[in-house]
């Protein structure tokens, strides 16, 4: 049996508090282009899924480093919690999930943001 690591996660209330004391922080939302042009968290950055996984570390964004303070998302948490471990096994060790995803963040933060 091998022991698994529990991924780091981030709360869509700790991103409001995150985002409302100015700590520096990158949004990496990594849902399609369609999902993005519907509804977004303002200031995050859209790198798909798709393209990272035709990419790889050549679709990361240049000013990233393994000291880098990420939070991934995406719809639900789902492809984000994949892309946070992948970022966790890089090296990038404050690479977080967001619980969740945008659907959580239209409920309990923002219901500006269309729910799809």
């Amino acid at each position: 049996m091998t022991d698994q690591v529990e991924l780091p996660q981030i709360s869509v209330e700790e991103l409001k508090r995150v985002r409302e004391e100015g700590t520096p922080h990158v949004l990496l939302d990594v849902r399609e282009e369609h999902e993005w042009k519907f509804a977004r968290i303002e200031g995050a950055r859209l790198l798909p899924l798709s393209r990272l996984a035709r990419e790889l570390t050549a679709a990361l964004p240049a000013d990233l480093t393994p000291d880098s303070r990420i939070i991934v998302q995406c719809h639900h948490g789902v492809r984000s919690a994949q892309v946070t471990a992948w970022l966790r096994q890089l090296g990038f060790k404050n690479a977080f999930n967001l619980t969740g995803g945008i659907d959580e963040w239209s409920l309990r933060i923002d219901p500006g943001v269309p729910r799809y």
